[in-house]
Order: structure tokens, then sequence, then C-alpha cells
């Protein structure tokens, strides 16, 4: 079956940047796409209707492969279930336009998304293309490892080049392996920690696939410090793993990294769930 990308609409203008994103990504990728508009509000077609007969034009420019659908319903409900019943390769999403109070109250749809949908998830604030420069975050457990290498295949796809980050906070543990990740941070990749360790894999799958690739540590606050990068290296692609690749309760007690992220970075997000080798 013919790779296929998977994108959302609920009419608000905020969700263009991810429909030209897809288009570009389908165009240079030679994958189908299927645009799925959500009526929010009953008999309020309109706002749809007028983002579709834009993105037909703009998929026709490009002799893309596409279909259309309308589903009614709440975005945050539906986008799950459809990303379920699709087979898709890629759940590509941008900003619903949620007023500042209801994501106060509720939160941003994207962490619920995070949670709720299983395949990986492009997040489209903003459109940066071509692609040039990516930037792939590798925490010490191998979970971006799945983000990693979907990072390197869109890298190999757009000839850009990768850094491969890793933050190593505060440890105040005194234990073996913490003290030689404390003593060796600024050459971890060097080590034979477990970080040091997922970082040469990295370094080795990027170089594998004709992909240059270089290793960034830096030490500190990991939301602070990942913003401090993104901002420093003007990055196209921001690659990051989900805190739901650990079926533990570790995501309950520690900050979403990914989502803390994505609501500043000014790029487009990949974010993908481990799923082992």
């Amino acid at each position: 079956m013919k790779p296929r990308l998977l994108l959302f609409t609920n009419g608000n203008e905020s969700t263009w940047a991810s429909i030209e994103y897809a288009a570009w990504m389908a165009a240079s990728m030679g994958v189908s796409l299927t645009l799925v508009g959500i009526l929010e509000t009953p008999g309020d077609n309109e706002p749809v209707e007028e983002i579709f007969g834009r993105a037909v034009t703009l998929f026709q420019e490009k002799g893309l492969d596409y279909t259309l659908q309308l589903e009614t319903g709440h975005a945050e409900d539906l986008i799950p279930r459809k990303a379920v019943a699709e087979a898709a390769e890629l759940v590509i999403v941008g900003p619903l336009g949620r007023p500042a109070l209801k994501r106060f109250f509720t939160g941003r749809s994207f962490r619920h998304l995070m949670a709720e949908v299983q395949k990986p998830i492009l997040y489209v604030p903003t459109v940066r293309v071509p692609i040039r420069k990516i930037l792939i975050c590798l925490g010490g457990l191998g979970y971006g490892l799945t983000v990693e290498n979907l990072g390197v295949k869109v890298a190999k796809m757009s000839g850009a080049s990768i850094t491969l980050l890793t933050v190593v906070p505060a440890i105040d543990l005194d234990y073996p392996e913490a003290q030689l990740i404390r003593e060796n941070w600024q050459n971890l990749a060097e080590t034979e920690t477990l970080p040091g360790r997922t970082l040469r894999k990295a370094l080795q799958t990027a170089r594998q696939a004709g992909v240059e690739a270089r290793v960034i540590t830096r030490q500190g606050n990991p939301i602070e410090e990942i913003r401090a990068e993104v901002k420093a290296g003007d990055y196209d692609l921001l690659c990051m793993g989900s805190p739901f690749s650990a079926h533990s309760l570790r995501q309950l007690y520690t900050p979403n990294v990914t989502a803390e992220i994505a609501e500043t970075a000014g790029c487009p997000i990949l974010t993908a769930r481990f799923v082992g080798e």
C-alpha cells in the first residue's frame, strides 16, 4: 500500500501552515495525502469549505494524489479516532485556534493529541521549507530513537543536516553512572554510559544513511536548554520523543518536555512514541 499522510483542519486560519507543509512533504516524498475537514459547529461549514478550496488549488498545482473527507465533531475527539481508523504513516496537525480561556482550563490541544494518538505526529505552527537543519533531542533512555529514525529519513529526503542534542540535568544522586555523566557531560558521546551509547548509536544511524550529523550536549534544565538551542541554531524541524513512550507512571509526575517546547518553538515539531528496535 502506498504511504499516506493524514492531515486535519477545523477551518481555522491557524491550520493553513500545516496544509502548506503537508503539501510540500507529500510532493517531496512522492506520497498521497488525505485532508480531513472537521465541522465543529453544526451548520457552519463555510470556514472548512474555504480552506478546502485553497487546499485543492495548492494540491493540484503540486500534482498531488489527494483525497478529501468531512467529519463532524470536536477535533480533539475526532483526530485520535481517525488516526486509528486510517492507514496513514504520519498525522499532521496545526494549532486549532482555541480561545485563550479554553486553553487555560483544558490545556492545549497538542497535549491531548500526544496522549491519545499513537502514530507519529507532526505539529506545524509555521512553515519552514526547505528543511536545511534538523534538531533531534535524545534523552538517556533511548526513547528518542524512533523519532530519530524518522528525522533521519526526512533529512535524507531534504538534504538537511542533523544535530543530536542531549541535555544533562542536575544530578544529585551519587552512584557510579551518575558521577561519570556529571564529570563527562561535555564529551558524553565518548563515555560508556547509557546516554553516551544512545548518542553513538544515533550518530551511526545518521551517518549510515549518508546524512551529515553532529552531537551537542548541554547541561541544565532540559526545557530551558532545548529552547536555547532551538533559538541559537535556527532549526527548521525539531524531533522529540513522546513522554508516552514510557508505559509507566513516569509521565504523571515529570514535565511533558515535548509539549512545553511545542508551545514556544516556532518551528514544526515531529514526535513519535518509542516502538523498540
